[in-house]
């Protein structure tokens, strides 16, 4: 599978799990190592999904990943990504095959077209990364963990009219139940 850029990328969210957005983010633990944190977001809820820190994090660490989110939300219509090699793979790939979820690759060298899942990114950074020194994996797990639960429940957003993802999903999925028959 080759990930190239497509007016699909364009596609708007209507609804929950309709597009999740994925992204990796880096960071370093005091010894100086690297962590890879693999972020995935609903783009019409804002909720993050999952923050997934580990040191490395390949394409099969991609689809375990999204096999977890799956069995919580059931499989997104689309998954929006960039080109990097973990998301082109075979493996990716198939695993939206199978799920019945359509891959949303944005244009090369256009960060812009992931909007959500940047945005997403600069206020983890900003908020978190930028200001704590972590002293091992562990250390940053429960810490990112902590940070992705409080942004859930308690950030206001103002596309959802100063709710909070996880208020602005529970609100919406309240309100748009199928009517019984």
């Amino acid at each position: 599978m080759t990930g190239i850029g497509t007016a699909v990328g364009a596609m708007s969210p209507i609804a929950p799990n309709v597009i999740w957005a994925m992204d990796f983010q880096f960071d370093t633990t005091a010894d100086g190592r690297t962590i890879k944190m693999l972020n995935v977001i609903d783009e019409f809820t804002r909720e993050a999904l999952a923050i997934h820190v580990d040191r490395a994090i390949n394409a099969d660490g991609v689809v375990d990943i999204l096999d977890q989110l799956a069995l919580t939300y059931g499989a997104p219509h689309y998954v929006r990504f960039d080109n990097g090699p973990e998301f082109v793979a075979h493996a990716v790939n198939d695993w939206c095959r199978f799920n019945g979820t359509g891959s949303l690759f944005i244009d090369p060298g256009s960060p812009w077209q992931n909007a959500w899942i940047e945005s997403f990114n600069g206020r983890l950074r900003d908020e978190l990364l930028n200001s704590w020194r972590f002293d091992s994996l562990l250390e940053a797990r429960v810490i990112i963990e902590d940070w992705r639960i409080d942004y859930n429940a308690n950030r206001p957003h103002s596309a959802h009219h100063g709710l909070s993802p996880a208020e602005f999903a529970l609100q919406w999925t309240s309100t748009h139940q199928p009517q019984a028959a």
